[in-house]
């Protein structure tokens, strides 16, 4: 009976989390917020999973949140799996950078830009822009968050 429910998870864990099968996500910078888009999967219209990610206004903040670095919507990560970001700019040159990931990508307009990241840890992880993007420069934080294997699978099928 356990390897009966064990079997099923490691066989969906593998085509989720090998490098054959590297997840792609593309990140797109905006005057002043990020999109993001899970091209890998569709929902049930069949369109990609996407949403944009804006700064918590300092007066909407609840007990806990983190001023000038809490999003809306975080962007979601499973752990142990090699993610492929494509990053690019909309509008002006800007900087995907997440220290505690090692991530620092630059997105320009007209150039797709890749990297790898991998979250070895359940958490949320910040970042902002860093590269001088305009006025409201420093309100473009990044909140990543790494999930389990199974928390990621629910929260694609919640979308």
């Amino acid at each position: 009976m356990v390897r009966l429910v064990f079997r099923p998870y490691t066989q969906i864990r593998r085509s989720i989390c090998t490098s054959e099968s590297l997840r792609a996500s593309t990140r797109v910078g905006h005057q002043w917020y990020w999109s993001y888009e899970y091209s890998d999967y569709v929902n049930e219209s069949g369109d990609s999973i996407e949403f944009d990610s804006y700064m918590i206004p300092e007066s909407d903040l609840e007990l806990g949140q983190l001023r000038l670095l809490d999003v809306d919507n975080k962007m979601i990560i499973p752990v142990d799996c090699h993610i492929r970001l494509i990053v690019t700019g909309a509008d002006v040159i800007h900087s995907f950078a997440v220290p505690s990931l090692g991530l620092k990508i630059d997105a320009t307009p007209g150039r797709l830009n890749q990297a790898s990241i991998l979250a070895e840890r359940t958490g949320t992880f910040y970042g902002q822009c860093s590269e001088i993007c305009g006025v409201w420069h420093g309100f473009m934080p990044i909140a990543v968050e790494a999930v389990s294997v199974q928390d990621y699978l629910a929260w694609v099928d919640s979308v």
